[in-house]
């Protein structure tokens, strides 16, 4: 299997440089090598490296940032998924895509499930949903999994913000009003290395399972790597942002598990599995 994976050194794609080698001969980019704002450019480097599967982990995640980069986030986050749905359209390939809880509004008072209505808060989910729109509108073979509060031992995310923060702060004030389930790149890499040779295809949402708060992921963050900085739990109002942020984030991976046999573990797993590899 010939697999085209982009941004391989964001935390996702770092991974996936792992789990993918197993399934075939893959050549993995990053932004030196494919800067998705270059949309003439991916075409081109689609059509050299012939793939069977394109995997795309790159993305535009600064979701604060995009308030004031709208251009910029829908170049990575839409425009460039198309662009790369038509090649594999084209082409015959797999196109598999990772999206964001964000593109609900979170005012559900249940898990969300695939068909459910999408109405983004913010800019980076608004983009998000465009990607998704462009990747199936184009016909093409795709895989698109949604995930959400992604994290893992690299990169910039919550779980090192934390780690840094605790370090440096007598006390640490975290959101206590939204809920979804921290899901950590290791687990997304490992799952999807799992999901391609059973010829998954369509929308999935595709997270750990259970749910916390932000403040309660904080606290077992910290509760893991041994550190004693008191958390204070506080309300969204509290903690001003640019970007709206859903309050309810959590998703039904039921369809998941029922086409594919396939369950991702708890969050307090995975946060355990990553604290180790942090270390």
């Amino acid at each position: 299997m010939r697999i085209l994976l982009t941004g391989k050194d964001g935390q996702v794609g770092w991974e996936l440089q792992k789990t993918l080698a197993a399934l075939g001969e893959v050549t993995a980019l990053g932004r030196a090598e494919l800067d998705l704002r270059d949309a003439e450019r991916i075409g081109e480097v689609v059509r050299a490296a012939k793939p069977e599967v394109i995997v795309n982990a790159a993305a535009y995640t600064a979701v604060d940032k995009a308030e004031s980069e709208r251009d910029l986030a829908f170049a990575v986050n839409a425009v460039a998924p198309g662009v790369l749905a038509a090649e594999a359209k084209r082409s015959g390939a797999l196109l598999v895509h990772y999206s964001t809880d964000c593109v609900f509004d979170g005012s559900k008072n249940s898990p969300y499930v695939e068909n459910d209505e999408l109405n983004p808060l913010n800019i980076y989910g608004a983009s998000k949903l465009a990607g998704e729109r462009a990747i199936a509108d184009s016909g093409c073979r795709h895989l698109i999994l949604r995930t959400s509060w992604v994290y893992g031992p690299r990169g910039s995310n919550f779980l090192l913000t934390m780690l840094r923060l605790a370090r440096e702060r007598p006390e640490l004030r975290v959101v206590d009003d939204q809920i979804g389930a921290p899901t950590s790149s290791l687990a997304i890499a490992r799952a999807t290395a799992q999901l391609l040779p059973r010829g998954a295809g369509g929308l999935y949402h595709f997270c750990a399972a259970g749910e916390a708060s932000w403040c309660g992921f904080a606290r077992a963050i910290l509760a893991r790597a041994g550190i004693a900085t008191p958390v204070v739990a506080i309300r969204t109002e509290d903690y001003p942002t640019p970007a709206r942020r859903p309050r309810n984030s959590c998703l039904d991976c039921s369809r998941l598990r029922k086409d594919f046999g396939l369950s991702l573990a708890s969050w307090e797993e995975q946060l355990s599995e990553v604290t180790l590899a942090a270390r």
